[in-house]
């Protein structure tokens, strides 16, 4: 027996319970991983809230964590016990130890922490789709990020920044802002304060950006419209503040003919192909330095109630790891 945090029922942060759960045995094409270090991510909120379904309840929430494998089922030929291994985007990493499908595993290089590894896959595999598929950002693009301060953006802006693009990030307070500009922002845009498409024109001497990367959803999709150039990208790929309403297209036409995607990870990591090409990417930026998982908040993991209550509110910077 070991610990996990579970829901039986979907609701506010206290329904995530601290409890005893029977791992198992792994079967053909499983491995039996004790967690080192699990992920915090804005997907666990909107699951545990109900606006994602969950397969069943009680359910363990969680979408990243890193471990080491202990125990290994049949067929099983590319991972031994001992591995080092890190997987995103797979319900149930808010445990001590859990069973899961081998090829959804990714081994991790000794010159990558657990805690980094545990946090960076979600997020980081989400700035490579964005960054890399969604709208391939080249060198002397502008690109506008919103949640500039946040795990996805912190990301998202460093990536970007290497890329040769100029970032525009909005943020909520001045304190972000010195965060998001630590990390390759640019130019910050206090969206509390400011005119966020009026800002963004007089950054671009009127002419929009041909990308926004939207994980705020609801508030900010009008303004994400008007920020965009001829052409451009609206990209909304978070519901923070809530799901977009629905809108008709013919609104995008006399904004200058734009484009409007609604992409996720899921998709971007469904096979393992996609898996490991994002993946080898991703771990070659950030053993290298040139991105960095700014690990701003830490919890127990059976104080995972707590840190779900400090990401609604807004409290957090950069990614938050729970520690089993």
């Amino acid at each position: 027996m070991t610990h996990a945090v579970r829901i039986h029922r979907t609701g506010g942060p206290e329904v995530l319970q601290w409890e005893f759960v029977d791992v198992g045995k792994p079967g053909p094409g499983e491995v039996r991983l004790r967690q080192t270090a699990c992920g915090l991510n804005y997907i666990d909120i909107y699951m545990r809230a109900g606006i994602y379904p969950v397969a069943a309840l009680p359910a363990i929430l969680g979408m990243e964590a890193a471990g080491v494998v202990e125990e290994l089922g049949a067929s099983v030929t590319e991972l031994a016990r001992g591995d080092r291994v890190a997987y995103p985007m797979v319900a149930g990493g808010y445990a001590q130890e859990r069973i899961i499908d081998a090829q959804r595993l990714v081994k991790i290089p000794d010159s990558i922490d657990d805690k980094t590894a545990a946090t960076m896959m979600l997020k980081g595999l989400t700035a490579h789709y964005l960054l890399f598929r969604t709208y391939p950002v080249k060198a002397g693009d502008t690109i506008l990020v919103y949640a500039a301060s946040g795990g996805v953006g912190l990301m998202l802006c460093q990536w970007a920044k290497h890329l040769g693009a100029t970032v525009i990030g909005c943020v909520g307070s001045k304190e972000k802002a010195k965060v998001a500009m630590a990390n390759g922002c640019d130019h910050p845009v206090l969206y509390r304060e400011e005119n966020i498409a009026e800002r963004v024109r007089e950054l671009t001497h009127g002419e929009g950006v041909p990308v926004v990367y939207d994980g705020m959803g609801q508030q900010t999709f009008a303004a994400s419209l008007d920020c965009l150039r001829p052409f451009g990208v609206l990209v909304t790929y978070g519901n923070i503040t809530g799901q977009v309403e629905p809108f008709s297209p013919k609104i995008l036409a006399p904004k200058g003919s734009l484009y409007v995607t609604r992409p996720t990870l899921a998709t971007h990591v469904a096979t393992r192909e996609l898996l490991a090409e994002g993946a080898k990417r991703l771990i070659d930026v950030v053993s290298k330095g040139i991105v960095r998982n700014n690990i701003n908040q830490s919890y127990a993991l059976k104080d995972t109630a707590q840190a779900h209550r400090d990401i609604e509110a807004r409290k957090t910077t950069g990614s938050t790891v729970l520690i089993p």
